[in-house]
């Protein structure tokens, strides 16, 4: 089954691509949580990181190469950006096809709150 993710990086689906490559697309979120808020996606569908696999590694590794280069791109690199992967429910996983969040544009405090 295809994901939103799948769909855009086919172009089925309007998105606002910033990157692509035969191996990564990245794209703009549709509900940005800061000025810069961009999705950086395998083409091929991996659900979570817990399905990566040896033969992945190349193109994660990549991922990190193509977010340094967005972030050039988008202005945030000397100010400082943060990359974010969620994996499954629990940690806020929406689309089950594995993608990095590249996040910057302002400062964005504490990736978590303390728990008491």
């Amino acid at each position: 089954m295809s994901t939103i993710f799948s769909k855009i990086i086919a172009r089925e689906i309007p998105a606002e691509i910033v990157y692509q490559d035969d191996r990564v697309t990245a794209f703009k979120d549709i509900h940005p949580l800061a000025p810069v808020h961009i999705l950086i996606v395998p083409n091929k569908e991996i659900a979570t990181v817990d399905d990566v696999t040896p033969d992945d590694e190349q193109t994660l590794g990549h991922m990190f190469t193509v977010a340094k280069e967005v972030a050039r791109q988008m202005g945030v690199a000397d100010s400082g950006y943060r990359l974010l992967i969620n994996c499954k429910g629990d940690a806020g996983q929406e689309v089950f096809h594995l993608h990095m969040h590249l996040l910057g544009g302002r400062r964005l405090g504490p990736m978590l709150a303390r728990q008491e």
